[in-house]
């Protein structure tokens, strides 16, 4: 039996010969991650000896592996087994601090589990625990959902996972290598292939051609020619998922380190015209006689100055606006007398489109809202020009973006890409000088929370009037003052209200 804490006691199995380059250049990052592993040996190796003893197998397998190689393994762990799910749950019962069975007809079972690791500190650590039976899955041509049936041996699940360099294994309690599909060669190449052909791969389960694109920007590897070939040529074999496991992929994608390269990738196969069609449809044709910025372009381009911009980490919000902002140019475009584009209002026209995606992608509905939000008003900036912003000006601005003026701001400072360093200059200075307009009247007026001088009581107490429309009509003109005036006072506004009441009788 190895030593629990040697991460050199760390054992391959199945390794072919023309590996070993491969293998080699990975051999001293192999062991140092092992160690990673093995510092989560309280939790993986108390499994593998319950497991054994019980008289089951169970291996770490998949990213954990893959991710424990590269170095970065986290709180994470999936293992898998030949025990059944309802023994897998009669396994964990004593031992796991809480157990969620959500994904038990799929035959994976969920566990918490504190431990201490044996190495990197004393802190006590909540491990989260993924165990599932031995399987394969696949789609029948009209189905969403995969059918389960269940394998007798880990050859036969690693084979049906989606990338080789998912389809490693680490047996326990005797900690073995296992990698049929030589996965430690694609990791040190960093390739992805599939376990078999692509198109078996991609016909058991059209997901992973999102998950290819995925990995490619979560990972920064390449995707090997004949699985790009298998997307491109089964592309459509995307539209039998469903919208929700389609969501949860293009959001990991977005919210991944290098988001354009697998947007690409989904581009350029076709799996974009499918999933967001949006997208694709931002290249734009241009010639000699209608030469206008490439928006595709463009767009990818705002997305990675957006990510710059980030403050606390990954922000979907932001990057999914940054992407859609001008999702409004082609329904939009004009062609004007001596050349020129015009994509008048695209802005009001990409938020409803945006709305519109994000609902069929079944987005929640805060995100579709604040995401499309941030779309409308993503050219609000340009429209008051380079000139001195007054009062009125900042404060209908603050307003209208509310607790999304953060994002606003980044996302406007993205949206200038020109090569034109003057130009780019004299924006950003003019954006400078709009924050500053902001700090100042937030440090006069409290501008997070704009409201009129007087509330609906105070104006139907006034007025002596019951709820009514002419109650929110009143409010509305005391919005605008404030707006328009800043804090006036109770008394300039009872004052206003007054005459505003008594114009509105003479009209009567």
């Amino acid at each position: 039996m190895p030593n629990d804490n040697d991460p050199s006691e760390f054992r391959p199995a199945d390794a072919p010969a023309s590996s070993a380059p491969a293998a080699e250049a990975l051999s001293a990052v192999q062991a140092a991650a092992m160690s990673g592993v093995l510092g989560a040996y309280p939790v993986a190796d108390e499994l593998g000896r319950r497991f054994h003893e019980a008289g089951f197998r169970l291996a770490l397998v998949g990213g954990s592996v893959r991710d424990a190689l590269l170095g970065r393994l986290g709180n994470d762990l999936d293992f898998t087994t030949d025990a059944r799910p309802e023994q897998i749950l009669a396994l964990l019962k004593p031992w796991a601090d809480a157990i969620w069975d959500v994904g038990i007809a799929f035959g994976t079972v969920g566990a918490r589990k504190k431990a201490r690791p044996t190495t990197g500190g004393g802190e006590l650590r909540d491990f989260q625990i993924e165990i599932t039976t031995y399987r394969s899955e696949a789609y029948d041509r009209t189905s969403r959902k995969p059918e389960v049936s269940y394998g007798d041996s880990i050859e036969d699940d690693l084979v049906r996972r989606d990338f080789t360099v998912n389809a490693m294994a680490v047996a326990l309690p005797e900690v073995v290598f296992i990698d049929p599909h030589h996965g430690l060669d694609d990791l040190a190449a960093k390739v992805l292939r599939t376990p078999g052909t692509p198109e078996q791969s991609f016909s058991d389960d059209p997901l992973r051609m999102l998950r290819a694109a995925r990995f490619a920007a979560q990972l920064d590897f390449e995707v090997a020619p004949e699985v790009v070939s298998a997307m491109t040529e089964m592309a459509e074999r995307i539209e039998i998922v469903s919208a929700e496991r389609i969501q949860a992929e293009l959001s990991k994608l977005l919210l991944s380190e290098r988001p354009r390269k697998g947007l690409l990738l989904l581009v350029d196969t076709g799996i974009a015209a499918r999933v967001l069609p949006e997208l694709p449809a931002l290249r734009l044709e241009r010639d000699e006689h209608h030469r206008h910025k490439d928006v595709y372009e463009h767009s990818l381009t705002v997305l990675e100055q957006a990510i710059d911009l980030e403050t606390d980490g990954p922000d979907l919000t932001l990057r999914m606006a940054a992407l859609l902002h001008d999702i409004g140019k082609p329904r939009t475009r004009r062609f004007e007398n001596g050349g020129g584009v015009s994509f008048h209002h695209h802005e009001l026209v990409g938020a409803k489109m945006t709305a519109k995606r994000l609902r069929e992608l079944k987005y929640s509905n805060d995100l579709i809202a604040d995401v499309s939000r941030l779309v409308e008003l993503h050219l609000r900036f340009h429209g008051y020009g380079t000139g001195e912003w007054t009062d009125s000006a900042v404060r209908r601005y603050v307003r209208d973006a509310g607790p999304l003026l953060p994002r606003l701001h980044q996302l406007t400072r993205s949206d200038c890409t020109t090569r034109n360093q003057r130009k780019a200059a004299a924006l950003s200075r003019a954006y400078d000088g709009l924050e500053q307009r902001i700090a100042d009247l937030q440090e006069r007026e409290e501008l997070d929370a704009i409201r009129p001088d007087l509330n609906g009581d105070e104006i139907m107490a006034i007025l002596g009037l019951k709820p009514s429309r002419d109650v929110g009509d009143a409010y509305k003109h005391l919005l605008e003052l404030r707006l328009e005036h800043g804090p006036m006072g109770r008394d300039a506004a009872e004052a206003a209200l007054k005459q505003w009441w008594a114009d509105r009788q003479q009209e009567r």
